[in-house]
């Protein structure tokens, strides 16, 4: 099975880099780290860095970190902060900026399981300081996941994960941004995660990105106190 699963990201990785030579696939790179305290409470720190061009054209970065509270096995909620800087087309980092902004964002996620098939319906508020004055925006994601394989140390090593997510504002036009992405997740170990993925991004009328297609890249791990016992895990989907 895992040689099927690195036959099967080989494969996946040539047919996005000869798509990218021919319709202008950008890059979506993600390093995610979380400290899990307890079955209750845990951190995370997370770094993104995307491309207009197949890694070329690096026009936005962020890094944010936050909290994460388990109210129950169906809520998590989470509070976060961090930067987020957007740079103009053309080149890489070209200046000057198209938005320079800082985020402050409580979120709650809700699972849910039918079957063999996990829903995860994400609700997120953006308070945003940007080069253009503060401003309010409010997420919705659902997502669902599939998770196969012979399962090793209570978890099972792959995932097949689908996501929409919608952002609209309390301003006109107030719908801002639709994000689709499919992804495939491998687990070599229950602390780490490897992430690939397609996602399709468009935008109306706003400056803070500009929409387009992505290979998404995604190394997750996450770090667990000694005295946390291990449980079943899912992969999260896309931050």
């Amino acid at each position: 099975m895992r040689r099927f699963a690195i036959s099967g990201i080989f494969l996946f990785l040539t047919i996005t880099h000869g798509i990218a030579q021919t319709t202008g696939l950008g890059s979506w790179n993600i390093l995610n780290v979380k400290y899990t305290h307890s079955n209750k409470l845990s951190f995370f720190a997370e770094s993104q860095l995307r491309s207009l061009k197949f890694y070329n054209h690096f026009h936005y970065y962020e890094y944010k970190a936050g909290i994460n509270y388990k109210a129950d096995k169906h809520l998590l909620l989470t509070i976060g902060s961090g930067s987020y800087q957007t740079y103009n087309e053309g080149g890489n980092f070209i200046v000057p900026k198209n938005n320079d902004e800082i985020r402050l964002w409580p979120q709650a996620t809700v699972f849910q399981t039918i079957g063999k098939i996990n829903i995860e319906q994400r609700y997120r508020t953006e308070f945003r300081w940007t080069s253009f004055g503060f401003r309010n925006r409010f997420r919705y994601r659902l997502g669902v996941a599939y998770s196969f394989g012979k399962v090793q140390n209570s978890y099972k090593p792959f995932q097949l994960s689908a996501s929409n997510e919608i952002f609209f504002t309390n301003r006109e036009p107030y719908f801002e941004r639709n994000r689709l992405q499919f992804a495939f997740s491998f687990k070599p170990s229950l602390e780490t995660s490897i992430q690939l993925g397609y996602l399709h991004q468009f935008d109306y009328k706003i400056n803070d990105e500009t929409g387009r297609d992505f290979l998404v890249v995604g190394a997750f791990y996450d770090i667990k106190n000694k005295t946390y016992p291990p449980t079943k895990v899912y992969n999260q989907l896309l931050k």
